[in-house]
């Protein structure tokens, strides 16, 4: 049995502070606001079966099961039966698998599945994990900050200042541009929030340029890890996709009438914690080869920015592809609601499928510590 998209839609991106587009509202708001949009759109997201949400910071305002308390704020069928999952910047994507998953199986007839994360109420690693700090692992398990991970694979595999420069002001042009067009036609305004809010259109070549490097103070506390590695630190702020708020959900069944697109492949990899961000290629490459497909065959590609060596890194390995991805710009403008990204880019690539009229799209999305995902789907014609 396949899997089908029905609608997929997403928030707006509200900076993660407390007078943020978003911040006056609670999480499972956010979710509500994009059911009552589904079904103002023509569907019945109240009729699902099940409502799977990736949420990483599971505690305070998304803790006692953010998916259920959502159900229940959204007045989803009693018989719904609803879950949580973290698993870091991918979770988003990772419940959308998972429910399309058990659609295929049977054992769902219809879902509800994406992501939410409110960075204004629950702060990153506001979980406060025994493992941010536990030096009981071995170094190269041991937690670093994705930015300081993000500044070691840059010096690693030689992405340089000026590439991540360009990536970042690629990625402001590009988010600029694509407001009130159709690249925007499934983001839902809430709150009075109808713009990425994080975003920068007055960004230039020369503003990039004249920014220090931001993260090497936050490497000190991380030496153990590090092994005492000095880093030749990169980034600066502009590289580094804003913390904010926002939700992404989309509406799967096994129906094919009526959907957006059909799910071709989905895979979750994990990858070397030390590299840290780099799963995403590794979940890239196996969903391309479990679909029999090549990156040629893609029509529009939703690359997650997370970090400018990331998509730097990419563009370097397929320059050729550069007027396929992030076409409505990225994560590096727009900001990073982390459990909730895999699901916002996968809402983005159907509009940039739409806008096209294309075939085939890809979402790849990495997270800290070795964690990648990667959907390949097809548009309905």
């Amino acid at each position: 049995m396949s899997a089908y998209i029905h609608d997929a839609v997403r928030t707006p991106r509200g900076k993660a502070r407390p007078d943020g587009g978003l911040a006056a509202l609670k999480p499972h708001e956010l979710v509500t606001g994009l059911i009552d949009a589904m079904e103002a759109r023509g569907h019945a997201p109240r009729a699902a079966d099940a409502l799977v949400l990736g949420c990483v910071g599971q505690v305070g305002a998304q803790g006692a099961n953010v998916a259920l308390v959502s159900k229940l704020h959204a007045g989803l069928d009693d018989a719904a039966f609803a879950f949580s999952l973290n698993n870091y910047c991918v979770s988003g994507l990772t419940a959308v698998g998972q429910a399309a998953a058990m659609i295929q199986t049977g054992a769902l007839r219809s879902a509800l599945a994406g992501g939410v994360e409110m960075m204004s109420r629950v702060p990153f690693m506001g979980d406060k994990a025994d493992y941010y700090e536990d030096a009981s692992f071995p170094p190269g398990t041991r937690y670093i900050p994705v930015a300081v991970a993000a500044d070691r694979l840059a010096e690693d595999i030689g992405v340089t200042r000026a590439e991540m420069d360009a990536a970042a002001l690629t990625s402001q042009q590009r988010t600029a541009a694509a407001e009130d067009t159709l690249l925007t036609a499934s983001r839902i305004p809430l709150n009075g929030l109808d713009r990425e809010e994080a975003a920068r259109a007055q960004t230039t070549a020369d503003s990039l340029a004249a920014m220090p490097a931001a993260f090497a103070a936050l490497a000190a506390p991380y030496a153990d890890a590090l092994e005492g590695r000095v880093l030749d630190h990169r980034h600066t702020v502009a590289h580094a996709p804003p913390m904010s708020d926002g939700a992404g959900l989309a509406l799967i069944s096994g129906e094919a009438k009526g959907a957006r697109a059909r799910i071709v492949a989905w895979v979750e990899a994990g990858g070397d914690p030390a590299a840290s961000l780099t799963a995403g290629f590794t979940a890239m490459e196996r969903v391309l080869d479990k679909a029999g497909l090549t990156l040629a065959d893609m029509d529009r590609i939703e690359f997650m920015e997370a970090f400018a060596v990331v998509i730097a890194r990419f563009t370097r390995e397929h320059p050729t592809l550069s007027d396929k991805v992030n076409v409505g710009g990225g994560h590096l403008a727009k900001g990073h609601p982390m459990g909730a990204t895999g699901a916002i880019l996968l809402s983005s690539l159907l509009d940039a499928l739409d806008a096209c009229e294309g075939r085939y799209g890809l979402v790849v999305a990495a997270g800290a510590q070795g964690v990648g995902s990667a959907m390949i789907v097809e548009r309905m014609d």
